[in-house]
């Protein structure tokens, strides 16, 4: 994955550690390409190393093995992707080579495992990535270049074109030195979506695909969050604004959000269950589980996964089933093993990159009731409003 400034006449580096969607750009397709398993060893070469390397140790904490982070001085070539990879090769031996393109943030770990598939099933030499136009084109002068005007086809009987759109590509060691670029020998095509030939380089398209990505995010949360029968929740800063208040004695206060508690009893209703576990033991805190009618409370708790884990053999479920919302550190343990991680907005960075799912509002402000409804709609249980639920909270 070249991310260089100014890579065959393409910004990439500004663009590719611009945050989109929440996550630097280029992070996006490198998960996918981790995720697919097709891979021995991922290269990433730039010319800002302390950068990329400190942003890929944020995103991938356990990437050390897999992903090498390479000075662009050291297999720049002539300054385009293919001298690139001809000087890679001569450094780095390899079978196949597979050119990741930053900048196609909806490339997926299912189209890497399909493209090295059919890759080599079918004995390719190279592949590229594209994606499927149907249109009408024309010549400048006015001449159709793919159809007669007096006879023209419906549109979904159009067969179209398929038009490079720079993905990825595979290619083999002999084709490259063969060939001296990617795409040589016998070439395969691996299409793509129609939404993968979005151009990032304009505001618009960026916009689009940032659209896009938010909306894969809340499918796949919602799919996760289908399998949730029991959520668990920390206290400060999550089911509280994490602020600090005193009365006139010096008690101190906590103030809670009365639509996270009957978010909590809908859930209740609809029998997914609700689980307290806070490091701090507070009198207000346990004054607010009593008037939710939440039991299972565990106060004081410094250490919250082997908790979390022999709670889940009582319960007799799996990791899978359990929904987690947290904001700090504390959680993170626990966040990293549950089958759908939350956190309110304004949780620490570590969290935000952890889970699976970040709400839209602060902590103490709304982020469980998202999360509660989240859960209620991903099993399409519309939320309704109960008597008994408004008095709980």
């Amino acid at each position: 994955m070249p991310l260089h400034e100014n890579f065959e006449s393409m910004p990439i580096l500004r663009n590719a550690t611009r945050h989109i969607a929440g996550r630097p750009l280029f992070v996006w397709v490198l998960e996918q390409a981790i995720a697919s398993g097709c891979f021995d060893t991922i290269y990433v070469t730039t010319d800002s190393s302390v950068e990329i390397r400190k942003k890929i140790s944020d995103e991938f904490p356990a990437s050390d093995k897999t992903i090498n982070v390479l000075d662009y001085s050291a297999v720049k070539g002539d300054g385009n992707i293919d001298s690139a990879l001809l000087e890679l090769q001569q450094k780095i031996p390899f079978d196949v080579v597979c050119m990741v393109q930053a900048a196609s943030p909806l490339t997926r770990a299912e189209d890497f495992r399909s493209a090295k598939h059919q890759f080599l099933s079918e004995s390719l030499d190279s592949l590229l990535t594209a994606v499927r136009s149907k249109r009408f084109f024309w010549t400048p002068a006015g001449a159709p270049v793919d159809h007669d005007p007096g006879k023209r086809p419906a549109f979904e009987d159009i067969e179209g074109y398929l038009v490079e759109n720079g993905a990825f590509y595979l290619t083999g060691a002999k084709s490259l030195r063969d060939h001296g670029c990617r795409l040589g020998g016998r070439i395969g095509i691996h299409e793509m979506p129609a939404e993968a030939s979005i151009e990032i380089t304009g505001e618009a398209g960026w916009t689009a695909v940032e659209q896009l990505l938010l909306k894969q995010k809340l499918m796949s949360a919602k799919a996760r969050a289908l399998q949730v029968k029991v959520l668990v929740l920390d206290v400060d800063g999550t089911l509280t604004d994490a602020g600090m208040y005193y009365g006139p004695a010096g008690e101190a206060l906590k103030k809670f959000n009365t639509r996270d508690a009957h978010g909590l009893q809908l859930l209740r209703e609809n029998g997914v269950s609700v689980c307290v576990i806070s490091t701090e033991d507070s009198p207000a805190v346990a004054a607010r589980m009593k008037k939710l009618r939440i039991d299972e409370y565990y106060p004081g708790v410094q250490n919250k996964l082997p908790l979390l884990l022999e709670l889940t053999q009582r319960w007799g479920i799996s990791l899978q089933n359990i929904g987690y919302v947290g904001d700090d550190l504390s959680d993170l343990k626990c966040l990293s093993r549950v089958g759908s991680a939350f956190c309110p907005a304004d949780a620490v960075p570590e969290i935000l990159r952890q889970v699976h799912y970040v709400c839209k509002h602060p902590g103490g402000h709304g982020a469980v009731r998202e999360v509660c409804d989240l859960i209620l709609q991903s099993s399409e249980t519309i939320p309704y409003t109960s008597a008994e639920a408004e008095a709980y909270s």
